[in-house]
């Protein structure tokens, strides 16, 4: 029911930044929202989500239905399916790929349950070991997995290591999932070769974490614009606020967003990060704003388009 449900794979300048910024500021309230927990402010986005528009990275952190097991990492509170509905009534996305975050270790059940709840706008992510079985596998490819995932950036909260992307490439690239890394610029670096010999796609989370000052510059970008000029990876517009020293409106994310969509646009989705898990409470982001920094990113409608909607479609196998 649920693989019928789903469905099966046919499958600016820094001008521009305080154009953006001053127009936020002359804009007028929208009307009043639900509050949206780990979420800045309450007004709408100025930039409306075309239909179908998806958030391409969130997570799911539902203790009361799905224990976490023990981590040093602190799990945001109130953020459950219930509480990013609200997200979605606000920035007016309906599609979304649920990552499996690290507080949850390789249990996943609290992602496909998500997934399963939301039906067939929905897709995961999700974070498995090499010893699972092949029939793991296949329940959760059924359930709306479409990736694994690499957060390899905290060595001291990190459940996976780098010697077990190899192993698990060669498990799942028959199944046609991709492998979604969240790691420093350095890392990168230090794993080009791994990268490059990888028999799946790639996804690179949060413009790829170059460091900073060197932004754009720095050899990790020069990696990754390989890999996708050769259409072997994508890169999620995504975590703005973890790509910037100077904080809203993040220009030093803004430069390193722009050259990603002058380069390959048609390898770019798009990612709220909710629930901000590496952004401390209480002072989290401001969602609609991020979203609406797509416009400064990409002032294309089309472009944007097709960030939105055709890229995820193709990446996840939306229909």
């Amino acid at each position: 029911m649920m693989e019928e449900q789903i469905g099966r794979r046919d499958f600016l300048t820094a001008g521009a930044t305080t154009l953006f910024v001053t127009g936020m500021a002359q804009a007028s309230p929208a009307h009043a929202q639900d509050v949206v927990p780990n979420s800045s402010g309450t007004e709408l986005p100025k930039l409306k989500a075309p239909v179908n528009a998806a958030d391409c990275h969130m997570h799911i952190y539902d203790p009361a239905r799905f224990a976490m097991p023990p981590s040093p990492r602190v799990a945001p509170e109130n953020a459950a399916l219930p509480q990013y509905r609200l997200l979605q009534k606000r920035i007016g996305t309906t599609r979304v790929v649920i990552v499996t975050p690290r507080n949850y270790a390789t249990q996943n059940e609290a992602t496909i349950t998500a997934i399963r709840e939301l039906g067939r706008n929905a897709r995961g992510v999700a974070v498995i070991h090499p010893d699972i079985s092949d029939a793991e596998l296949r329940r959760l490819d059924a359930a709306g997995i479409r990736g694994i995932r690499f957060s390899l950036g905290d060595p001291a909260s990190a459940v996976v290591t780098p010697d077990m992307i190899e192993p698990l490439a060669k498990r799942i690239a028959p199944m046609g999932w991709h492998i979604q890394f969240n790691m420093a610029g350095e890392q990168i670096v230090a794993l080009a070769d791994v990268l490059r010999r990888l028999p799946t796609q790639m996804v690179f989370d949060h413009l790829g974490n170059p460091p900073l000052p060197a932004g754009a510059s720095h050899p990790s970008h020069t990696i990754v614009r390989g890999l996708l000029d050769q259409r072997r990876a994508w890169v999620k517009l995504s975590g703005a606020y973890l790509n910037s020293r100077i904080g809203p409106p993040y220009p030093e994310a803004t430069a390193i967003a722009q050259a990603f969509v002058k380069a390959a646009p048609e390898r770019l989705v798009w990612g709220s990060d909710w629930p901000h898990p590496t952004s401390p409470g209480p002072n989290k982001p401001d969602d609609a704003m991020l979203f609406d920094l797509l416009s400064v990113w990409a002032p294309d409608e089309t472009v944007r388009h097709r960030i939105l909607v055709e890229n995820p479609e193709a990446l996840y196998g939306f229909a």
